[in-house]
């Protein structure tokens, strides 16, 4: 895991949020970050190359299972994490 991975995982393991979330998570021919199975929601900790690629059809293919997808940039981790974020979407979505 990166550093923004492991602060992400911090926040989301052990059901802190009240959910449990689940580490590379396969979901089809795709691996996702975190999910939580139980809301369907993949969360994504996005690097720099994340940017180069084109994730459309991914993205579709993990909308069609079901999931919601939150994206965070390793600079927006660094600097907020991502426990309030994902608190709030689950909050809003319940």
């Amino acid at each position: 895991m990166t550093i923004s991975e492991r602060r992400a995982w911090n926040a989301l393991k052990g059901r802190r949020l009240g959910v449990r979330f689940r580490r590379q998570v396969p979901i089809g021919p795709y691996v996702v970050d975190f999910a939580c199975l139980e809301k369907r929601l993949a969360i994504e900790i996005d690097d720099p190359s994340h940017e180069l690629r084109d994730e459309s059809i991914r993205n579709r293919y993990l909308q069609s299972r079901g999931f919601r997808i939150l994206r965070f940039t390793n600079e927006f981790v660094a600097k907020n994490g991502v426990g309030e974020s994902v608190a709030n979407w689950l909050s809003q979505n319940t």
